[in-house]
């Protein structure tokens, strides 16, 4: 490292941990919600079984989804963050400046290497990614187009994954939060023009493109509002970035391994038509809570616990774990009830409509069930993911990943011959709950966490509140026709009867679960009012610096 001497001190984040989480989740909570209307949208327009365009177009989205979950949420920043935080608290912003910029640039060069290589390959990867859609076909030719097309994205991720990262290490979360939106946006736009199938899936992945271009300068925008000049250079293979790739690489295998587990779920679905598509759309309920719980708790967990860890403060470590463990258990027990009491009236009510038949709703919902169960994995893996990487260890999680993608590759090929389609999602769901439970056993062993009596009774506390809740929605599945006849025939701002009563279930749940959590104990009033209130000695920042 530099010795440099120190200049101007690292500012220490805005508010706590559960402060930092709901600014990233609010932002994260519109880009999901666009998400969502895209999804329509583009469902009613490519279908899932009835056209070729549906599962060629969910095809390209995978891999710059896969890119993005690895290096936009939180697995890059994972290992960049802590170097990155401890060089500008030790020897001021100029030497941080060199260290992102050397990042960058090698980053940079390894992912346009990346896709360049992908893209030459594709006609044969293809065959790899998508065995079922058989050689030269017309389903196989649009996939490998669309997919070469999409693939630039990966470059434009990796350099929002390293901005974000310098903004995240600074406590500004809500920028690289609302980024996203912007891919959202830019699909949700080209997809509303009226077209048939094949020009909106064309319209759609061009669309990903540009929105990877605009993503990236916003973050660059974002870096140089608040002091750090980081700049296009050749990228050099110092120590320092040497160390870094050392750490990111296992790093990136651990935190991914949710997202590897659903694109292996993907090789194996294309053996049936549309599957690809019922997988995609029910990835759009389970990434709800991991966005919007998991991947937030997890960016604003990293920064908060290395630094408890570097003062070696124990009990502050021990502390800040527990409130986010039970905090994501708060916010993602009750979607995980919702999803297994009800999956088929969400699908059918949301996405039955235009070219996405009953035929494929009552297959997604198969796949959203067991999605449902496995939910609150999916977001304790990214949660308990940092404990490690604050420890500076990528290489347990990593070993644990790889473990689990074996198990998910196994028991997703058995129980799809044995039980169907719905047993890849089944398998993805299993393994998962593998991977926590061996990131569990490894801390606890270690002594470097478990949780506490306290965060036990708050857990059963909120198991006890979602139980209740989702005991109310299967009953409100059961009884789905009496719920929709007083509005047959009605029609508000473009929704129907399902549509509307899908809305007013959504937010009867939402009313009804705040009574049962303070009911319980889950949460306390104090507990909220003390989420909310930043740290004392911490001056609120101007709107204009919201970075």
């Amino acid at each position: 490292m530099s010795t440099l001497e120190p200049s101007r001190p690292a500012k220490a984040p805005k508010g706590g941990l559960i402060r930092s989480s709901m600014v990233f989740s609010g932002l994260t909570l519109v880009s999901r919600f666009m998400g969502l209307a895209r999804d329509l949208l583009i469902t009613a327009r490519l279908g899932a079984s009835a056209t070729p365009a549906a599962d060629a177009f969910n095809t390209a989205q995978s891999f710059p989804n896969l890119f993005r979950r690895i290096f936009a949420e939180g697995a890059f920043t994972a290992a960049f963050v802590p170097t990155y935080s401890q060089v500008l608290a030790n020897e001021g912003q100029e030497a941080a400046d060199r260290l992102a910029t050397d990042a960058l640039a090698t980053l940079a060069a390894i992912t346009l290497a990346l896709t360049v290589a992908l893209q030459l390959a594709m006609p044969w990867l293809m065959l790899a990614i998508n065995p079922g859609f058989g050689f030269n076909s017309e389903k196989y030719k649009l996939a490998v187009v669309l997919t070469q097309i999409s693939m630039p994205y990966l470059p434009c991720m990796a350099i929002v994954a390293l901005l974000s990262g310098v903004l995240n290490a600074g406590g500004r979360f809500a920028l690289s939060a609302a980024a996203p939106t912007v891919l959202n946006a830019a699909i949700l736009i080209a997809v509303i023009p009226p077209r048939d199938a094949m020009g909106s899936a064309y319209a759609a992945t061009w669309a990903i493109l540009a929105a990877g271009v605009v993503q990236a300068g916003l973050l660059w925008w974002g870096v140089w509002r608040i002091g750090a000049k980081i700049r296009p250079t050749i990228p050099r293979l110092t120590p320092q970035i040497r160390a870094l790739i050392a750490v990111a690489i296992p790093g990136a295998i651990a935190a991914s391994v949710t997202q590897i587990n659903i694109f292996i779920s993907g090789i194996i679905a294309s053996q049936v038509n549309g599957a690809r598509t019922w997988l995609s759309v029910a990835d759009r309920f389970y990434q709800l809570p991991l966005g919007l719980v998991g991947v937030a708790i997890g960016v604003a967990l990293l920064p908060s616990l290395s630094r408890a860890i570097s003062l070696g403060d124990k009990a502050e470590a021990q502390k800040t774990t527990d409130q986010a463990i039970v905090f994501a258990m708060a916010l993602t027990l009750p979607a995980a009830a919702v999803l297994l009491a009800m999956p088929h009236y969400l699908i059918d009510g949301l996405f039955q409509r235009g070219q996405f038949t009953a035929y494929d709703a009552a297959e997604t919902a198969k796949a959203l069930f067991h999605y449902g169960w496995g939910v609150p994995a999916f977001v304790l893996a990214r949660v308990l993911s940092p404990v490690f990487f604050a420890r500076h260890d990528t290489r347990a999680p990593m070993r644990f990943a790889l473990i689990s993608v074996a198990v998910n590759i196994g028991l997703g090929l058995v129980l799809f011959y044995v039980i169907g389609f719905e047993g890849i999602a089944a398998a993805t769901a299993f393994a998962s709950w593998l991977n926590v439970a061996q990131m569990v056993h490894a801390l606890r062993k270690r002594g470097d966490w478990s949780p506490s009596q306290a965060a036990w009774s708050k857990l059963a506390r909120i198991a006890f509140a979602s139980t209740v809740l989702g005991g109310v929605m299967f009953a409100a599945q059961l009884f789905r026709a009496d719920i929709e006849a007083p509005f047959a025939g009605v029609r508000m701002i473009g929704l129907g009867p399902k549509e509307i009563t899908v809305l007013l279930l959504s937010m009867a749940g939402a009313a009804l679960y705040p009574v049962l959590l303070l009911g319980s104990g889950g949460v306390t009033l104090a507990e909220v009012r003390e989420a909310l209130r930043r740290k004392p000695g911490v001056a609120a920042a101007p709107p204009a610096d919201l970075l």
